[in-house]
């Protein structure tokens, strides 16, 4: 399967998955009897969009169509998608720049990239590519996730690492909404990437190695960089610590998280501690 049909039945299942999760009360409809679910039907979609039954059909079935972008538009109102969202269906339709091509996605960290990660000191942060391949990292981001410096270079990836690495399970205080929430970042980003290698290949791989990504996967959810805040259950204590993320115009494919310990905490003094403990805290 080429990745313009991949494309294709990506926007139909999404487009499906929305109207199924949609409340009916929210667009004005009143609940169907004897149905347990509260999503639209496909005909409601379309007369609330103000497009065909026969062509938001074929959209769901992922037939190679064209749809406008004021088309495209409508759904997003009716189908009450947030700015990710919105952007990932226009994306996946070929209306908004395409991620870099596999062939320009960087594997090493640029040596102005390199300085900027030795000014950050305690701090942990990383540098990853856009396939979330983890390129460069603070020593405070190894002790903090010590797997990272171990395992095999094609295995250091976040999302991997997330769904397949059980220290990183245990070191997040709410896993499974944590994980989720990074699926959904990642997703939102990958756009049209996720059926080009190498993401097409990461997206694989998990399917078969982790029944809770498959999961996931098959709900189809997206959102910006959100819920910034993390705790850790480190060995050393707890850390409350807030994500943020910096994008790089030279190289555009590349990011960089910092984490930041939340103020009126206690983790200021444990990442000294864990940073003067050096590898003791691995």
């Amino acid at each position: 399967m080429n990745s313009e049909t991949q494309r294709h039945r990506a926007l139909g299942e999404f487009l499906k998955a929305s109207r199924r999760r949609l409340a009916r009360d929210d667009v004005g409809l009143p609940p169907i009897r004897g149905r347990s679910d509260v999503g639209l039907r496909r005909e409601e979609v379309a007369v609330l969009s103000g497009v065909s039954v026969t062509w938001y059909v074929w959209l769901e079935q992922g037939r190679r169509t064209q749809p406008s972008r004021s088309v495209l538009d409508a759904l997003a109102r009716t189908l009450r998608m947030s700015a990710s969202e919105h952007s990932y269906v226009l994306s996946l339709a070929g209306y908004a720049d395409s991620p870099p091509h596999a062939e320009r996605i960087s594997s090493t960290v640029p040596t102005h990239v390199r300085r900027l990660l030795d000014m950050l000191g305690g701090l942990p942060a990383y540098v990853a590519s856009i396939d979330w391949q983890l390129l460069g990292w603070t020593d405070a981001y190894a002790a903090l996730y010590p797997a990272v410096a171990t395992v095999p270079e094609a295995d250091r990836n976040l999302l991997w690492l997330m769904f397949t690495d059980r220290s990183i399970r245990e070191l997040c205080s709410d896993w499974e909404f944590v994980s989720r929430c990074l699926l959904a970042e990642f997703r939102a980003e990958a756009g049209p990437s996720l059926f080009e290698p190498p993401t097409s290949d990461l997206v694989e791989r998990l399917i078969l190695a982790s029944p809770a990504f498959r999961a996931a996967w098959e709900e189809h959810d997206l959102a910006g960089f959100t819920h910034p805040e993390r705790l850790i259950h480190h060995p050393i204590g707890d850390l409350y610590l807030e994500r943020h993320r910096l994008r790089f115009s030279n190289p555009a494919d590349l990011h960089m998280v910092i984490f930041t310990p939340v103020q009126s905490t206690a983790t200021c003094a444990l990442l000294r501690e864990m940073a003067a403990a050096g590898d003791g805290c691995a």
